[in-house]
């Protein structure tokens, strides 16, 4: 693994403005994220968990410049693209990458499959039209589909099918970075065992490095290198993989992680679960100090004043808790 990241992201922030009351004549900051710093590594896949609302996918278009960050910088190739207008964003497209949850709303109905692939190829002259064919081809057949499938429209494929389509239109660019948001939770259990398997296969083949963002902790385990942890536009927890499942430090990583079911039914029937009491705070007006203390089983008087330091309790093992220090190793 390189020493430097592929991607560093410094105190990233996005609030959105929006207007309230019968005729929008109140205004209000939707605080979706807040002083959000981590950095991905070349060729590793970085999860992002967290309840609805949290931040995640935000997050991820905030990376990519398809939302306007707030504040912060986004650093690929020493540039900062926050800084850059869609103009200049341009050149990056072709490295960093999106994967939707609903492959179906992604495609252009009106359009093949392979044009549909073939288009970002032509747009970043990727391929001349003589050999456009073979590439679509072989990108489809490094998906699991037939040559065939080039002639078909999305209406025709199944939901899995679809999905391996816009994998397939995302690879056309030959990118270093792709952000998966939530790209198998509208497909069957089945179908999503054999899309993450392939995202897997496809990440050893050309070295890419994923974000991947789930609600599926089971998915999130198998997947990942390292998983970040958020609750209401702040990172709660980030830490390698199985550090984070086996000894996680954050009270909210606690209870996520208690809601999933074990395979085991005797352990399952004597675990105690760590039920979360209470609503998510509205992002409209979250809570001062610590965003969790309304929620949170261990709460002090300090949570609610004072925003808990971003810091390494363990190494490579990120966590803002009060609760929390560097002795905890």
């Amino acid at each position: 693994m390189n020493v430097e990241p592929l991607l560093k992201v410094e105190n990233l922030v996005k609030h959105f403005h929006v207007r309230l009351g019968a005729f929008g004549e109140r205004t209000a900051t939707v605080h979706a994220l807040d002083d959000v710093s981590l950095d991905i590594q070349h060729g590793e896949t970085l999860s992002l968990v967290g309840e609805s609302g949290c931040g995640k996918s935000t997050t991820g278009f905030t990376i990519l410049n398809l939302h306007r960050a707030s504040g912060g910088r986004v650093i690929y190739k020493g540039q900062d693209l926050t800084l850059l207008d869609d103009k200049h964003m341009r050149p990056f497209r072709r490295d960093l990458q999106i994967v939707f949850q609903d492959p179906y709303s992604t495609l252009n109905p009106r359009m093949t499959v392979g044009e549909a692939i073939g288009e970002p190829m032509l747009f970043h002259k990727l391929a001349a039209k003589t050999e456009l064919n073979d590439k679509i081809a072989a990108l489809l057949q490094d998906v699991g589909l037939p040559s065939r499938f080039a002639s078909r429209y999305p209406h025709e494929l199944s939901g899995g099918q679809r999905q391996r389509v816009v994998i397939a239109r995302a690879l056309a660019c030959q990118p270093k970075f792709i952000v998966c948001d939530e790209a198998i939770s509208a497909l069957d259990v089945s179908i999503q065992a054999q899309i993450i398997n392939l995202l897997l296969d496809l990440q050893e083949k050309y070295g890419l490095t994923y974000l991947f963002i789930a609600h599926d902790l089971a998915v999130v385990r198998h997947i990942s290198t390292r998983v970040g942890v958020m609750y209401l536009g702040r990172l709660a927890e980030l830490a390698p993989r199985d550090a984070l499942f086996e000894a996680p430090l954050h009270p909210y990583t606690k209870a996520l992680l208690s809601a999933v079911p074990e395979a085991d039914p005797v352990r399952e029937r004597n675990r105690k679960r760590q039920i979360l009491e209470g609503d998510v705070p509205s992002p409209l007006n979250p809570p001062t100090g610590c965003r969790f203390h309304t929620r949170c089983p261990i709460a002090a008087d300090i949570c609610a004043k004072v925003v808990p330091e971003w810091k390494a309790a363990r190494p490579g093992h990120l966590v803002a808790c009060h609760a929390v220090n560097s002795s905890s190793a």
